[in-house]
């Protein structure tokens, strides 16, 4: 009998959100509530080792619990990625979905926190809702937070928090796509970010759990992606992983500078679509892609699969820390070249996916686009929470 191979899928629920984070506009480009991703097309998704649930902002969606009943049909596994504005809905899914995971995005300390992701009161809510969940018993739950030179200093001190509480720590740093509707985030100050980030890895690395060794190795991939460098480990997005937008459009991944379709799953099969000839020309795209990108739903799947680069790096660094030795991101080539004046801010600047003149396309379906006539994004959307509330 052939084993089915089950592929790692990204299912973005909704481009409607209720933040203003800094770094993203999405919150300026939401998808029109009538076509996003139905019931019907999210049965017809294929076998999944894992799921992530995101946005936008998921639990803007009264139906989420559907989704993920459907999904836990599909999927061995499912976390979704919030900001956690909504403790109530969160909470009453984690009764009833009690394994699932649980991803708070929280950038940084208190008022940190706050100026970026332009919630109010978005830390204490943030952080409540954790705390939550973890006195009702669920294990698995934690912080997310996007590094950038505003909140690199308070990297450390939040990993701290999460590890007392007994949290997951998800990192990720600055990008540009369509996904993000932004084409110029970019670090400053890469030394003194790279230095945050270093800490943390001496940090995973001191610790008893092998799972945080390996988040050591994606951190320590941060920082050579922060210089621009090209990723350590190769990039299989379309092959293996796929994203799947609001409209039912079939996607390699999140991190393209414009939305690249392989089919869509409203009107195809998955067999269809995924072995089709747009499904094809994609990843041929995918094979010549040079934007280098280091986010985790690219990487885990590559750190799976080239297991033995990571472990590698793991053991080795983890010896080290046994006998009192530090992790340096000075081993980074790139890095002590930068030091030593071989390599100009403008050049790496230039490496980066930063890009000063694009005008990024923001990947909404026609009809979406409509309703950005006469109301702006934050309107459309706050006026979507406020009619919910009155239900």
């Amino acid at each position: 009998m052939v084993m089915e191979r089950k592929l790692n899928g990204t299912v973005i629920v909704t481009y409607r959100c209720n933040a203003r984070c800094t770094m993203c506009n999405r919150y300026k480009a939401p998808s029109k509530s009538e076509e996003e991703l139905t019931l019907e097309t999210i049965r017809k998704l294929p076998p999944m080792y894992f799921t992530n649930i995101t946005g936008g902002e998921p639990f803007i969606r009264t139906d989420l619990k559907d989704i993920v009943r459907e999904l836990y049909k599909k999927s061995d596994r499912i976390v979704i990625s919030t900001n956690g504005f909504f403790t109530e809905r969160i909470v009453e899914l984690a009764k009833e979905f009690p394994q699932v995971g649980i991803r708070i995005s929280i950038e940084g300390l208190e008022d940190t926190n706050n100026a970026i992701r332009g919630l109010e009161n978005g830390y204490q809510r943030g952080y409540q809702t954790l705390k939550t969940l973890r006195e009702m018993g669920m294990k698995d739950v934690g912080f997310g937070m996007t590094v950038q030179d505003k909140n690199a200093p308070d990297l450390v001190p939040l990993y701290r928090i999460s590890d007392e509480m007994g949290m997951e720590f998800a990192t990720a740093s600055l990008h540009n796509s369509f996904y993000f509707v932004e084409a110029k985030n970019i670090i400053h100050d890469r030394p003194m970010v790279a230095k945050h980030f270093e800490d943390l890895v001496n940090e995973l690395l001191r610790s008893r759990s092998p799972k945080k060794w390996f988040r050591a190795y994606f951190n320590h991939g941060l920082i050579n992606y922060i210089y621009g460098q090209k990723r350590l480990l190769p990039c299989d997005m379309s092959f293996d992983t796929f994203f799947i937008d609001p409209y039912g459009d079939v996607m390699p991944c999140n991190g393209t500078k414009e939305k690249e379709v392989m089919g869509n799953l409203n009107t195809q099969s998955w067999d269809e679509l995924w072995n089709s000839k747009e499904a094809e020309q994609v990843r041929a795209k995918v094979r010549c892609c040079d934007r280098d990108c280091w986010m985790i739903g690219s990487v885990s799947p590559a750190m799976h699969k080239y297991i033995w680069k990571p472990a590698w790096w793991v053991f080795t660094h983890k010896l080290r820390s046994i006998f009192g030795g530090r992790y340096s991101m000075y081993e980074n080539k790139i890095v002590r070249d930068y030091r030593d004046g071989r390599v100009s801010k403008e050049e790496l600047d230039a490496c980066s996916t930063c890009d000063m003149n694009c005008v990024i396309d923001n990947g909404l379906s026609e009809q979406s686009k409509t309703q950005l006539v006469d109301r702006s994004g934050e309107e459309i959307v706050d006026a979507d929470i406020a009619a919910q509330e009155r239900i």
